[in-house]
């Protein structure tokens, strides 16, 4: 019975990977700058896990110590879309996808410094050779070069807000209330933003009706309900299984965007082989930590047995 229960939450992963690698082709075409796109999407996002969390009687009160610093969280969630969005656009949803893979290795480098651990040596390979795959496609696309700086700079963005997240985690925050803030934090960046630079376009009138429709798309469903969905299962698979799964994104997004934009998303031979090579690199990253992880706790266990006789 466990075993067709997994198998049932496994599909459901993917269901929530494929959604989450949806999302890039809407950034594609959505007629709109992409700071509005994610204005627009952390509002209904927010809006729709707040509606949710008061109809299951979730309780969201936190200190305003937290409340500040999850909003600050926000901003960073809210920088990572609107350069993803941004590069996407100035690009392919092939192109930002792909560098945007190399999320992994920032992290390798990024979460020694949260969490006070040193530097894996594997790691730092497996981040030279992120770095190649990065060089093969920058020496194959050049016309995309703005797209696939500005994906670098939105991978680190979203490799550092997971590593805080992922720490807050470990301290005994809630996963639902942290994400409720944090677009609340995103949606009131940008409005200030707006304010500053006098920009007020945003308020003057609504998307076209199929940007509307798109919108709600993004917000609800491939933000609000793929999160919410995505904490049941993660609490059901091994951090393994979602991990190594999540690696999948994408290349659902690129085979997505293939069948939907045709000509406009086929890439160099070249391109393939830079991202095939990136995403090698990150799944025999997953395979080599659980490897590693499984080794050091036969040990312990080894250690603890020989410490009883």
């Amino acid at each position: 019975m466990k075993k067709t229960s997994d198998i049932k939450e496994q599909l459901l992963l993917h269901l929530i990977i494929l959604i989450w690698g949806f999302t890039g082709i809407l950034g594609k075409v959505i007629e709109l700058p992409s700071t509005d796109i994610v204005w627009y999407r952390m509002l209904i996002a927010f809006l729709g896990i707040f509606i949710w969390l008061k109809v299951i009687k979730f309780d969201i009160r936190v200190s305003t110590k937290t409340l500040l610093l999850y909003l600050g969280i926000g901003l960073i969630v809210a920088l990572h879309w609107v350069t993803f969005f941004y590069a996407i656009k100035v690009s392919t949803v092939s192109v930002a996808l792909a560098t945007l893979a190399s999320a992994t290795l920032f992290t390798s480098f990024l979460e020694p410094l949260f969490f006070k651990k040193r530097i894996v040596f594997y790691e730092v390979i497996f981040g030279f050779c992120v770095i190649a795959g990065l060089l093969m496609i920058f020496n194959f696309e050049t016309e995309y070069a703005l797209g696939i700086l500005v994906a670098l700079l939105s991978a680190f963005l979203a490799s550092l807000f997971t590593v805080i997240n992922g720490k807050l985690v470990n301290k005994g925050a809630k996963p639902r209330v942290m994400t409720l803030y944090e677009m609340l934090g995103g949606f009131i960046g940008i409005s200030i933003y707006y304010s500053v630079a006098g920009d007020f376009t945003i308020l003057e009138g609504f998307p076209a009706p199929k940007d509307i429709f798109y919108l709600l798309l993004l917000g609800l469903v491939c933000t609000a309900f793929a999160f919410l969905i995505s904490i049941d299962v993660m609490r059901v698979l091994s951090p393994f299984t979602v991990s190594i799964s999540i690696n999948m994104e994408p290349v659902y997004s690129i085979i997505l965007a293939l069948l939907i934009f045709g000509d406009d998303e086929k890439m160099s031979l070249g391109f393939y082989a830079g991202a095939l090579l990136i995403m090698a690199t990150i799944l025999i990253n997953a395979v080599l930590k659980r490897y590693m992880k499984k080794r050091k706790e036969r040990g312990k266990a080894a250690s603890h047995k020989h410490q009883k006789l």
